[in-house]
């Protein structure tokens, strides 16, 4: 069992690190069908009835990316059992489907799979957030901590507030009590 564990282990390291001289060199139609397939066969073993939709576009939050990801919106009813909460389940199943395409292609492959547009609307509303949350901190001279939060929402807050004149972010706390701090800048 442990020999199997190491091996495994050995050929996870041989998987190179995408750029985009490596996705360039996939085919990205193989690339899609066999992401498609592999969320299909999840989806049908979880006993979820839904349709798996290839998206042209990244997600917003996915798009500083350098190489471009393969997106899929997962469409159908009653499909919350997928986001989970705070979108933790959606999130792993992205985990899942990306550790097994990148061994099936033998490269590691950017994908977003999302739910319902759960993840566009949620950039949305914390990009809003962000920035009514720094128009407060702003006014009040007063940090403001936000809830704890996953690593990809913290990003898109930070993002949201980079290039803000009057505050800055700095996250704290560890693990999944890890959130933002919004700050006044010294004037």
């Amino acid at each position: 069992m442990e020999e199997e564990i190491q091996e495994e282990y050995e050929d996870e390291q041989k998987i190179p690190e995408v750029t985009q001289q490596v996705f360039d060199t996939l085919d990205h139609n193989n690339v899609i069908s066999i992401t498609r397939d592999v969320l299909v066969e999840i989806l049908h073993k979880m006993g979820i009835n839904a349709d798996v939709i290839y998206q042209e576009q990244a997600i917003v939050q996915e798009s500083e990316r350098v190489v471009k990801p393969i997106v899929f919106d997962v469409k159908g009813n009653e499909l919350g059992i997928l986001i989970g909460r705070r979108g933790q389940t959606l999130a792993c199943l992205q985990y899942i489907v990306r550790l097994v395409v990148s061994h099936k292609v033998k490269a590691s492959v950017p994908i977003v799979i999302d739910v319902k547009s759960y993840k566009q609307h949620r950039y949305k509303s914390l990009n809003n957030l962000a920035n009514r949350i720094a128009e407060e901190v702003e006014a009040n001279e007063k940090s403001f901590e936000l809830e704890p939060m996953p690593a990809y929402e913290r990003r898109i807050i930070h993002m949201a507030l980079a290039n803000h004149p009057t505050v800055y972010t700095e996250s704290t706390g560890i693990g999944e009590a890890r959130k933002v701090v919004i700050i006044p800048k010294e004037k």
